[in-house]
C-alpha cells in the first residue's frame, strides 16, 4: 500500500467526520424549529364549537 495514500486518507477522514457532524447538528436544529412552528400554528387555530345535538343524526339516502 502506498504511504502517501494512507497519509491523505488520515487527513481527509477527520474533516469528513466533522462535516457529517455539522450537517447532522444543522438538520436537528431545523427539525426543532419546524416542530416549534407547527405547534404555534396548531395553537393558533380557533377553537371549534360543537354542533347542536340535532345536526348529523339523519342521513338523506334518496338521490
Amino acid at each position: 500500500m502506498d504511504i502517501t495514500l494512507t497519509t491523505s486518507l488520515n487527513s481527509v477522514l477527520p474533516q469528513t467526520q466533522t462535516a457529517d457532524a455539522t450537517g447532522i447538528a444543522v438538520l436537528k436544529k431545523a427539525m426543532d424549529i419546524q416542530a416549534q412552528t407547527a405547534m404555534q400554528l396548531i395553537q393558533s387555530l380557533p377553537q371549534t364549537s360543537s354542533n347542536p345535538p340535532n345536526l348529523g343524526q339523519n342521513i338523506d339516502v334518496k338521490a
